[in-house]
């Protein structure tokens, strides 16, 4: 029978010790890049700076935009998206890494128009349970161009959005904002 000195445990001990060092930077760096991974392709946490989207959301309101689905589906209208500026915005000085919020109200090949407080899709008047306000402006009727969609945030005289500044390219879109997960009395799916 062979028997351990103190010499053997001492640097058995400190082998197994450089093995869990290793064991646990590995689990470390592994979260990490899934981490990465997911925030980047899968979904992203993100806050509601102002008061555009009231009384869907609110300001401070913390929420999970999803970015799967848009890389098999086309968005749909009424699905509330979060995007980079487009080019337009971009000239006026919003930087190219910020995010918007905004729903979606009409697509490439639809009409546009708001008149007396009402907004008109393909003629056709929006029943817009989700809004803070009527719009106290009106638009003339445009059409939506092929690649874009025209956005609108639902506190309507309170948004900077496509009335102001032109239609978004799809392409701008980051993905669809589907849960609000702080605070907690706002939790739950978005609608």
């Amino acid at each position: 029978m062979t028997k351990l000195t103190e010499t053997d445990l001492s640097a058995t001990s400190k082998s197994n010790f450089w093995i869990q060092i290793k064991e646990n930077f590995s689990i470390v760096f592994i979260g990490l890049i899934l981490a990465i991974l997911i925030r980047v392709f899968i979904a992203e946490p993100r806050f509601i700076p102002s008061e555009s989207m009231s009384p869907t959301l609110s300001v401070g309101d913390r929420l999970v935009v999803e970015k799967v689905s848009y890389y098999f589906n086309q968005p749909h209208d009424h699905d509330i998206v979060v995007f980079t500026p487009p080019p337009q915005l971009q000239i006026l000085g919003y930087d190219a890494n910020q995010a918007f919020i905004k729903r979606i109200i009409a697509h490439g090949g639809e009409t546009i128009a708001v008149k007396k407080g009402i907004v008109y899709v393909n003629q056709k008047p929006l029943a817009e349970d989700y809004i803070f306000d009527p719009p106290q402006y009106d638009l003339e009727t445009m059409e939506v161009p092929q690649g874009y969609v025209f956005v609108m945030g639902d506190n309507r005289n309170n948004s900077n959005d496509s009335h102001i500044w032109g239609f978004l390219p799809q392409e701008n879109i980051i993905g669809k904002a589907i849960f609000t997960f702080w605070p907690l009395e706002h939790l739950g799916k978005i609608s």
